[in-house]
């Protein structure tokens, strides 16, 4: 038997997995220690590896492979699951994973991996023929982008996001809403679809989110210096596209 070869099958693997072809754990120690002396595989963390291309001496496993198999509920979240999804402009070194159990950040191959805690299980997805790669569906990403816009994603981001969305799903985007029932952001998915989404959203579900916005006045984003008063939607909004990377504003071609 070639233990590399075997392994190549298996992106992401662990001790435990390796212990199936030995019949000892001291056997397995030995077999992990002599791969990783000779260069064939690498150690992401504790008890985590992945196999060494023969070809590109690049590892085998994917960011996002990788990402799935820190904890047995991890998943891409936010601009991770953004990207993942084609919505991005840009490669990112962090890579977002939702989990519900904790793990430090690490990081792996010029990539840091950043714990997000898991808010819910609802709008997750296992990706057939993927190596195991789950991730937040397109709502659900929009969704948690948006609430954690001055944490994590960033107004720009979530535009440029927006902008090339051709097809939303409003009864699911409805429902990851009212899960998270804050009017703040009702009031910043109102705004943000209304204003620069080119999906067809209907006037029901601005209508939607208007029922729940609540009375209270607030800046869209931290980031705002100067801003215009949106009376329907009770926001402080940009005045102008002066905070977009590069002064860009033009239509992006979507998906």
């Amino acid at each position: 038997m070639n233990l590399y070869y075997e392994l190549l099958g298996q992106p992401v693997f662990t001790a435990e997995y390796v212990r199936k072809y030995y019949s000892n754990v001291n056997s397995t120690r030995s077999a992990l220690k002599r791969l990783l002396k000779q260069n064939l595989i690498l150690k992401i963390r504790n008890n985590l590896y992945t196999c060494v291309s023969g070809e590109t001496g690049a590892p085998v496993a994917s960011r996002y492979q990788i990402a799935c198999k820190i904890t047995d509920t991890a998943y891409l979240s936010h601009h991770t699951a953004a990207e993942y999804h084609g919505f991005s402009d840009q490669v990112y070194y962090d890579v977002y994973v939702a989990s519900a159990t904790r793990f430090r950040d690490f990081e792996f191959d010029g990539y840091i991996y950043k714990y997000i805690s898991a808010k819910s299980g609802s709008g997750v997805e296992e990706v057939k023929y993927s190596g195991g790669v789950r991730v937040t569906d397109l709502e659900r990403t929009l969704a948690d982008s948006i609430e954690d816009m001055d944490k994590i994603s960033g107004i720009e981001e979530i535009i440029s996001m927006i902008r090339q969305i051709r097809k939303i799903d409003e009864k699911k985007l409805r429902v990851y809403l009212n899960e998270r029932d804050k009017n703040f952001l009702y009031q910043k998915t109102g705004w943000l679809l209304e204003t620069y989404g080119n999906a067809g959203i209907s006037d029901s579900f601005y209508q939607f989110c208007m029922n729940h916005i609540g009375k209270s006045k607030r800046y869209l984003t931290k980031d705002i210096t100067k801003g215009i008063y949106n009376s329907k939607w009770k926001l402080i909004v940009p005045d102008g596209e002066a905070f977009m990377k590069n002064g860009e504003n033009e239509d992006d071609g979507g998906i």
